[in-house]
């Protein structure tokens, strides 16, 4: 496995894989790997002659600098994960690689980004696409995997790869979890005993309100409800609970199209103690 720290050096190799007519997978991470990562480099492995991984800890998707500070890293421990997992290349780049001096571009989507996480957290989204882009830009893959957890995310990313004509396809990988449904995150390793016991509260809620959508429960009601549980096991706050278009993101409530509904998706985010949690849960599954 090579590690390159340039764009230069990434760019040559990956034109030599290119020249050979060797199809190249990207997976962004910013570290902390777990096996969420891991099933995105082996879906990648498996479509791909070659695989890059990327580990960036981009500061610009973070509204709050306490949640940058607080963010682990274990270099050492990423690097053998992904040589284990079979990955040809590591993109470890500092942050004057990806921004250099005079840096004043912003990549920004004009739909889907002022909600969800967008809405409660200024600028995350900008600073996802815009990251995303460069490193797109600098890797040139055929393919890049995300994680369906960040489904925004996700969406945000196809519709910059579209609108800008990215030669690349984007390909989501669905949400891993522990035996319990926790779905996997780098931040689950900052709760506390206590608050991992509670934190699978948002998958049960999740698959509840998808039941109960499905046999012709009221949206707003099965909402109202599950932030009532969400709070009354140990959450501190929601920040939201809300079932969406799986498409573009648009709002459902109680509307009358009961299929258009069932193509939805609930997405859910909310804080133990200084810890965010996200999900989502495909109301048709």
């Amino acid at each position: 496995m090579r590690i390159v720290k340039s764009k230069r050096d990434l760019r040559a190799l990956v034109s030599s894989w290119k020249a050979d007519k060797q199809e190249v997978g990207v997976v962004m991470t910013m570290g902390a790997l777990h096996e969420g990562h891991l099933s995105l480099v082996g879906a990648a492995k498996t479509d791909n002659d070659r695989v890059i991984a990327t580990i960036f800890v981009n500061p610009k998707q973070f509204d709050n600098k306490a949640d940058l500070d607080a963010y682990p890293v274990d270099t050492d421990a990423d690097l053998k994960k992904l040589e284990d997992a079979g990955v040809d290349l590591v993109y470890l780049p500092q942050a004057e690689e990806v921004y250099p001096k005079g840096y004043s571009t912003t990549v920004a989507v004009g739909t889907m980004q002022d909600c969800l996480c967008g809405a409660t957290r200024p600028g995350h989204m900008d600073g996802v696409t815009t990251v995303v882009s460069k490193l797109l830009i600098q890797t040139s893959p055929d393919r890049a995997y995300f994680g369906q957890k960040d489904f925004q995310q996700y969406l945000l990313i196809q519709r910059v790869a579209s609108d800008l004509d990215l030669d690349v396809d984007v390909i989501g990988v669905p949400t891993v979890r522990e035996g319990d449904h926790l779905a996997l995150s780098s931040r689950n390793r900052r709760l506390s005993a206590d608050q991992r016991a509670i934190a699978p509260t948002l998958y049960k809620v999740e698959s509840t309100i998808a039941d109960l959508i499905r046999q012709g429960e009221a949206v707003d009601h099965v909402l109202e409800w599950g932030r009532k549980v969400i709070l009354d096991s140990g959450f501190d706050r929601i920040d939201y609970l809300e079932v969406r278009s799986e498409e573009d993101l648009e709002l459902f409530s109680d509307v009358a199209d009961r299929d258009n509904l069932l193509s939805g998706r609930i997405f859910v985010a909310a804080w133990l103690g200084n810890t965010r949690l996200i999900d989502n849960y495909p109301i048709s599954r």
